[in-house]
């Protein structure tokens, strides 16, 4: 019987989106199920297969992306789609990459959770971009999302900072106002589905604070200043309003902690 950590290393070294999805589903069902029962301490590899498609460029390289019209559509849906594709693997990273915490059961499981969702994401991005003469992989994608991942692979309170606190939040901030602009442009197929990704961002948001908040507590530290100090050393840039302060409520993540990081 295989355990968590070597099942999270599976769903990581498969290049192919579509096998990704069926391990995901298969293995997070076999945790639920109890047929996979520990953790374990297998380590993931530092970076997860990929498909020979897309071409990743660094961020500052991507083309300029169009806006309106299908070929808008196509291109907003194609970057959605790869956030989410990079969020499964995420899921499973934190899951495998800190089983050293020796964290609670539930741990594990909300981040299995997650990479759940993200499989329902990413599928649903897929038949968008099917529904119009498209498909993952036919555009140039940005490994920025990564390469965070890989800048906060040596502490679990930074990885909880910068992912589910600050890139997840941060869709939880603009995601209302993009489902706003495509409804306005007679697009009645996106923003059905940004709704669905956007009321799991918020769960994921809240497991990261619920769990940044564990961690801090257990090591000693006070929370907010915890938290402070860690998106100052590894998200220097500093946080962008407006705040999305219902959905971030929602989320249980308090107000003072990421307003005093805000930008001038």
């Amino acid at each position: 019987m295989i355990t968590l950590s070597q099942a999270a290393c599976a769903v990581l070294n498969a290049a192919d989106p579509a096998e990704k999805c069926r391990l995901t589903r298969d293995y997070a069902a076999d945790w639920r199920e109890g047929r996979i029962a520990e953790v374990g301490d297998t380590l993931p590899p530092d970076r997860p297969a990929r498909p020979e498609r897309p071409l990743l460029l660094p961020p500052k390289e991507m083309p300029r992306r169009s806006y309106g019209g299908d070929r808008g559509r196509i291109g907003l849906i194609h970057a959605l789609a790869h956030i989410e594709l990079n969020a499964i693997d995420l899921g499973w990273d934190i899951v495998a990459r800190f089983a050293h915490e020796t964290l609670p059961r539930d741990f594990a499981s909300d981040w299995v959770q997650v990479a759940l969702d993200e499989v329902e994401h990413f599928e649903m991005l897929e038949r968008l971009l099917a529904s119009l003469g498209a498909g993952y992989g036919d555009l140039p994608a940005h490994d920025g999302l990564w390469q965070a991942a890989e800048k906060t692979a040596d502490d679990i309170l930074a990885r909880l900072v910068v992912v589910p606190m600050t890139l997840e939040a941060r869709g939880c901030d603009t995601t209302p106002a993009t489902m706003e602009k495509l409804a306005r442009n007679g697009d009645n197929l996106t923003p059905p589905a940004l709704d669905i990704i956007y009321h799991d961002e918020i769960r994921h948001v809240a497991a990261g604070v619920r769990w940044f908040t564990h961690v801090a507590k257990k090591r000693g530290l006070d929370p907010k200043t915890a938290y402070q100090e860690r998106m100052r050393e590894r998200y220097p840039a500093g946080l962008k309003p407006p705040f999305n302060h219902q959905a971030r409520a929602e989320a249980a993540f308090p107000r003072d902690w990421y307003e005093e990081m805000a930008r001038a």
